[in-house]
């Protein structure tokens, strides 16, 4: 979802600063809306979200993408299954 959201605000710039043909905007704007918050609710469910991964999520465009970076760097939470036993 992060990947959705960065890419359909990037579509959205670029038909708004190119052609601004209303069909993109019409499509693109609840695509991004929705992959938007499809993101912040998956980062604040994640137990494996630090509390600064959490609020990197709610930056609009690359806050999801940077969220997921941060998720990947932080250490496993006591207690949680890491697939290396």
């Amino acid at each position: 979802m992060a990947a959705v959201e960065a890419a359909s605000l990037a579509v959205l710039l670029a038909n708004l600063a190119t052609v601004h043909i209303p069909a993109v905007a019409t499509l693109g704007g609840p695509v991004h809306g929705a992959s938007y918050l499809a993101v912040i609710v998956c980062t604040w469910l994640t137990t494996a979200a630090t509390p600064a991964a959490r609020w990197l999520a709610v930056v609009p465009g690359v806050g999801g993408l940077l969220a997921l970076r941060r998720i990947a760097r932080a250490p496993a939470p006591a207690g949680s299954v890491t697939g290396a036993e």
